[in-house]
């Protein structure tokens, strides 16, 4: 293991310091077996130092030294951390999945840091990715491997072409007819800052933000990794709230703010599904339990029957609110808000109990059949499913209650291209058949293209660009400097 160096996928780990005092621990802990920072009177303390510098040139960070690793972005965590392995002298590094889950310009910049470490140091690299664009842009030698086993091992360029057939066609997006608006976001502000070594970044700026997001549309949201796009998805979920503003659902007759308590605000959140970028489904049940308990939470008469059970636990109507609020957040952001209440997740189990297992397969088997899932799935657990299954089946649960709007947060993530264009005809039969309003975020600007019926570039807290998602995608594209979405094309056409 000596010889190796391995950056595991989604591998965040860094020290809560400067960037440079990450690299000098890796570098120190060449001598010493563990990673400690070396005292002043260490014999070669300056030359630790500038060797950690010389890292940090190799990918690009050393305008970054002395920036804390805290809050650095995503994809400078990423080429601060093939620095740290690179500081390990390894005589081969392996990297699992790099820059994933990042946007184009930030999967660029690691990728330019790949290279120049392979060119540098003379360092054999082996790159995992999903990603033929990836492969195209890096590799000299590629292995395809399926099963477990090797299917082909040679040039790029034919391999990828050879497996790029595999896959399926896409269906159509569904015509839109009678359009209206079903969600309004009006005048938002919100403001996030980060305090680094006594200085106020800010990283976050939406100011006097209006739009609406039509009913029965696809809506796709871009833009660079950092821009403010997740923040904005859990304000308008009414998990997070603005500095100002209010994001207003029509209901019935009605619109109903989510930044406002209002009796109507649950029943407008029973009607939404939401799935998260690091979604995941519980390693010890199956399918079919899952489904049950996301109908417990959304189905039918569930408001009614929590309302009556709060009532009985002298748990007041806003109270409830706040509680039912913690089902559409994230594992940890419900956690933490639980903690604040005094609460533990036993309390859904009292105002939201699951649904029977013969209750839960009825509203499945038809959610199974428009995804084309083998409803054997439904008595499966997650490890027995491939990856595609896997995705299919948390679209299944969140749509077994039929919501209303679906919320999408780059839940889908670098998954293969056959993959994606299964999930792509799958969330457009959902929108076809089932009249589905869809809200997603993704940097995929090929999926955004075929999925959707509208695009909003979003950066900096502000809505660049609003229309036809070849149109958009083709502005955020120009801003991005990313080449290597460019050699896939000509690869393929040097392939013939």
């Amino acid at each position: 293991m000596a010889i190796t160096a391995i950056h595991l996928q989604r591998d965040f780990a860094l020290w809560t310091e400067s960037a440079l005092k990450n690299v000098v621990r890796r570098i120190y802990s060449r001598e010493t077996g563990y990673e400690v920072l070396p005292i002043p009177e260490n014999h070669n303390y300056d030359q630790l130092y500038q060797e950690a510098l010389y890292y940090l040139r190799l990918v690009g960070l050393e305008k970054k030294a002395n920036h804390l690793a805290t809050v650095l972005s995503g994809g400078e965590k990423q080429r601060l951390l093939i620095a740290r392995q690179l500081a390990k002298k390894p005589k081969i590094l392996l990297l699992d999945e790099p820059a994933t889950m990042a946007c184009p310009a930030t999967k660029q910049e690691v990728l330019d840091a790949i290279k120049n470490a392979n060119r540098e140091l003379n360092l054999p690299i082996i790159v995992v990715s999903h990603l033929p664009e990836v492969h195209a842009y890096l590799a000299d030698r590629l292995v395809w491997m399926d099963g477990g086993e090797i299917v082909a091992d040679g040039k790029p360029a034919p391999i990828l072409k050879r497996f790029l057939a595999g896959m399926g066609e896409a269906i159509p997006l569904a015509a839109r007819s009678d359009i209206h608006p079903l969600i309004k976001v009006r005048g938002l502000y919100k403001r996030n800052c980060l305090v680094s070594t006594g200085e106020v970044l800010e990283v976050l700026a939406m100011k006097d933000l209006n739009f609406d997001i039509n009913e029965g549309e696809i809506t796709s949201i871009i833009g660079n990794s950092g821009g403010g796009k997740t923040t904005l998805l859990k304000i308008m979920q009414g998990v997070r709230m603005p500095d100002e503003g209010s994001v207003l659902y029509r209901h019935g007759q009605n619109w109903v703010d989510m930044m406002a308590y209002s009796p109507e605000r649950m029943e407008v959140r029973q009607g939404l599904g939401i799935m998260y970028q690091e979604f995941a489904l519980y390693a010890g049940e199956m399918i079919i339990e899952q489904i049950a308990y996301q109908l417990g939470v959304k189905g039918t008469d569930v408001i009614e029957n929590a309302r009556a059970v709060a009532e009985e636990m002298g748990i007041s109507d806003k109270v409830l609110d706040v509680i039912y609020a913690m089902t559409d957040m994230s594992e940890e952001d419900a956690k933490a808000a639980l903690e604040a209440l005094g609460l533990t997740r036993e309390i859904f189990k009292d105002l939201f109990p699951r649904f029977p297992s013969t209750e839960a397969e009825k509203f499945a088997r038809p959610i199974f059949q428009l995804l084309s899932l083998d409803p054997e799935v439904m008595w499966k657990l997650p490890e027995q499913l491939s990856g595609g299954e896997k995705v299919r089946a948390s679209l299944a649960i969140l749509l077994a209650a039929r919501p209303r709007v679906l919320i999408l947060d780059e839940p889908f993530g670098d998954i293969d291209p056959i993959t994606l264009r299964e999930v792509s005809n799958a969330i457009k039969r959902i929108n076809s058949e089932l009249g589905t309003t869809i809200l997603l975020v993704s940097h995929h600007v090929d999926f955004v293209k075929e999925v959707s019926h509208r695009a909003i570039y979003f950066e900096n807290g502000a809505i660049v660009a609003d229309g036809s998602p070849e149109e958009v995608c083709s502005i955020f594209l120009s801003s991005c400097n990313a080449p290597y979405l460019k050699r896939l094309e000509e690869l393929s056409i040097a392939g013939g």
